[in-house]
């Protein structure tokens, strides 16, 4: 916790300062709920970092490399900066260990379902072909039981062609869209470990405002 006991959160970017669409979004969010955030590029001395750091937010971003869960690609692949890949994947290592809260939104929650040796669908309307259109617009989402955020029945943003496929080693999931796609889940035993599929830090919307809340009160502990 930082001297003005307010959480500092960092928030993953790739190198050079490649920065997550709509980088503001996230800080805005943050700084509503009660927190800092700051933006960490890809360096060294991960175990030091995760300690500097009240919580972590893995960001949108490009797409996940398939050779991380074990396939080549089958279909249209704009692959995440490997630096920025590599350097999540160890940083959740250590985020682990010391059971920081962190919170994946898009393609954070994909890498972390990952990390947890979950694989991904590559391309939703390839391999799920009749499936709704989860690349542009608005969808509904049925939010079920989970330590965070309230049971219901919201409509979401959605931006994204890659999805979860086999869901990770305890990872509980706890949202889907009306095609069985899932949209959130969270582990058991941590403050905070949760990822959504859509983008919370763009919306106004009571759901999105829990999240934020509860992710920030997590790292507050």
């Amino acid at each position: 916790m930082n001297s003005n006991s307010i959480p500092l959160i960092a928030i993953t970017c790739g190198t050079d300062d490649k920065f997550p669409r709509g980088r503001e979004f996230y800080t805005k969010a943050l700084n509503k709920a009660g927190a800092e955030g700051v933006f960490l590029s890809p360096q060294s001395c991960l175990s030091d970092l995760v300690r500097r750091y009240d919580g972590f937010i893995i960001p949108g971003g490009r797409d996940l490399d398939p050779s991380f869960y074990g396939e080549g690609g089958v279909c249209r692949i704009v692959a995440e900066d490997r630096a920025r890949s590599d350097f999540e994947f160890s940083l959740m290592g250590e985020i682990i260990k010391l059971k920081k809260p962190v919170f994946g939104i898009c393609y954070g929650m994909q890498l972390i379902n990952v990390f947890f040796k979950g694989s991904l669908f590559q391309d939703i309307k390839f391999q799920l072909p009749g499936c709704l259109d989860h690349e542009t617009g608005f969808h509904w989402v049925t939010i079920g039981n989970n330590p965070f955020i309230d049971a219901c029945n919201s409509e979401v943003n959605s931006s994204h062609h890659q999805a979860v496929r086999r869901l990770g080693r305890g990872l509980k999931s706890f949202g889907h869209s009306s095609d069985g796609i899932i949209e959130a889940f969270y582990a058991e035993g941590f403050r905070f470990l949760s990822g959504v599929q859509w983008h919370p830090e763009r919306m106004q919307d009571p759901m999105s405002a829990q999240l934020f809340e509860m992710f920030v009160g997590a790292c507050r502990v």
